[in-house]
């Protein structure tokens, strides 16, 4: 071949040549650029929302359930009720009524934790549940299925402790119940009298109650408020 057709086949081999190396570098910068730069806010949305969405597992129980929280006393003033035990079964349709376990199931419901509270006074016994739910949209599903008005059933089933005050808190001592939704998370609750009187024996004072809504108010609002990803932390995939 002589070199005036050579010419041509090297000049679009050096073009294509070119192109390549041209492409290869532009490939390599974005790469890197990908490697080195900042997460987005969206990454960081999403970041913030996961870890969220892991801190019933990820929480020590004590953070979940804190052993004196404070409430607004019926009298005024400030008391701590205190905490009397922790449940380490976390099922999900052992811990509600029969009519509310459907419910949960269909929602995808990942566990329920429960522990149980006495008032200052030591009259009054309440159990908390937190309903651990893959997303928000489904923990609005799932609320639906507990009366909004403070009726305890169908709802969470209370957590009795053998050898403690709480060893009469059975179903039928129920009185007043109460259900809050933030995020993933339902927080239920079960109150009732600790010496075991049946609801339909009992003179009702739901103000006698409101400690237990208050207290499982501070549980959701800890479980579910956002907090700014440290991408440089163990803990957090960003």
């Amino acid at each position: 071949m002589d070199n005036a057709r050579l010419w041509p086949i090297l000049t679009v081999a050096s073009a294509l040549t070119l192109v390549c190396a041209v492409a290869a570098g532009v490939a390599a910068s974005s790469a890197g650029f990908e490697l080195t730069r900042g997460p987005t806010a969206a990454e960081l949305k999403a970041a913030a929302q996961r870890e969220v969405a892991q801190r019933w597992r990820t929480w020590e129980a004590g953070r979940v359930f804190p052993a004196t929280p404070p409430y607004s006393a019926e009298q005024g003033g400030r008391e701590r009720a205190r905490r009397l035990g922790i449940s380490p079964r976390t099922g999900c349709a052992e811990a509600v009524d029969a009519e509310a376990a459907p419910a949960l199931a269909d929602a995808g419901c990942r566990a329920v934790l429960r522990a149980t509270y006495i008032d200052a006074l030591r009259g009054v016994l309440v159990t908390v549940g937190v309903v651990a739910l893959p997303d928000e949209a489904r923990a609005v599903r799932a609320k639906a299925v507990f009366p909004a008005g403070g009726a305890p059933v169908p709802g969470l089933r209370p957590l009795a402790f053998r050898g403690t005050v709480a060893d009469r808190f059975t179903p039928s001592v129920r009185q007043q119940g109460s259900v809050r939704q933030s995020g993933p998370y339902l927080v239920l609750t079960t109150a009732g009298q600790v010496d075991g009187r049946p609801a339909r024996a009992a003179e009702q004072r739901p103000a006698v109650f409101a400690f237990a809504t208050e207290i499982s108010e501070r549980i959701l609002a800890d479980l579910s408020r956002p907090r700014m990803p440290d991408c440089a932390a163990g803990e957090w995939q960003c």
